[in-house]
């Protein structure tokens, strides 16, 4: 019997991360536009296939189309009129373009996104997706996510500029390494917009899959360790390798240690479990009394 293609999911994510981490460890030693395509190529693929076991494949597509709409319009916007990011060009650096963003971003955005929503989940609920909420809570999460996002931004951003030469800021003497505060705000309002915008359509929680969930949620902590690790390696200016250590280390490591309780790994010692009880317990008394 031929399996099915979502019994093959973790056999392509778990391919796709090897290879994602793989031609990213090759970029340290030069990088060059056909290394930067295949990493980033690599990325969107092993986050979609974890999206699609996790999420389920109509809300994985609807991640994708949001994050494939959303980042392309808001690049081409930055690069013409100097929205979101300030004003900047694409050079041929990251290869081919769609009008003046090249393809390879959106797909960027997609992942970024899927991690930021991944991470935030572990943070605050210790499990790796939830399901409908209200508009406030939705706006909360989001907002969370896209911290996480621009963490990974603020290491790599310089890096991007002054090192690749992937595209050029028409104003270079802001406050951070050269680049403008402008820029880390439109990380912000485009990875929220679309980290919102999906948890607002996507109103339905993928079931747990128990035993080959753990395997996917691997994949987006994986992606965002990898990149936290290049940063560290190889972060211009050097300052900026400390930087990412932490801004990427800590979201990173408290997403983890969600893994850990997800999991039932890591618990809660017996004797804390029942103070905090009878600490309950007594601050319900005095409520009602």
């Amino acid at each position: 019997m031929t399996p099915s293609p979502h019994r093959r999911l973790p056999v392509a994510a778990a391919t796709l991360l090897a290879l994602f981490l793989l031609v990213l460890a090759r970029r340290i030693g030069g990088e060059s536009t056909v290394l930067l395509v295949a990493s980033s190529l690599a990325m969107f693929g092993c986050c979609w296939a974890s999206a699609a076991h996790l999420l389920g494949g109509a809300a994985s597509t609807r991640l994708v189309a949001i994050a494939l709409a959303f980042g392309w319009l808001a690049e081409q916007l930055g690069s013409s009129y100097g929205w979101f990011f300030g004003s900047y060009t694409y050079t041929p650096v990251l290869g081919p373009r769609l009008l003046d963003v090249p393809v390879v971003i959106p797909m960027m955005w997609f992942a970024l996104a899927y991690v930021g929503y991944v991470v935030a989940n572990l943070i605050v609920w210790q499990d790796p997706v939830d399901g409908p909420a209200t508009l406030g809570h939705d706006a909360l999460m989001a907002l969370l996510g896209a911290m996480v996002v621009t963490c990974y931004d603020l290491g790599v951003d310089p890096y991007m500029v002054y090192v690749l030469k992937a595209w050029i800021m028409t104003e270079k003497d802001g406050w951070w390494f050269g680049e403008t505060v402008q820029g880390f705000a439109g990380w912000m309002t485009v990875a929220f917009a679309i980290l919102f915008a999906f948890r607002r359509l996507a109103r339905v929680r993928a079931p747990a899959a128990a035993g080959a969930t753990l395997r996917h949620v691997l994949v987006p902590l994986s992606v965002y360790a990898g990149l936290m690790v290049f940063q560290v390696l190889l972060g211009y200016p050097v300052e900026a390798r400390t930087i990412a250590l932490f801004a990427m280390g800590f979201p990173l490591l408290a997403a983890t240690l969600g893994l850990l309780r997800w999991r039932g790994i890591l618990v809660r010692p017996a004797s804390a479990a029942r103070t905090g009880a009878a600490d309950l317990g007594q601050q319900a008394f005095k409520e009602a009394a």
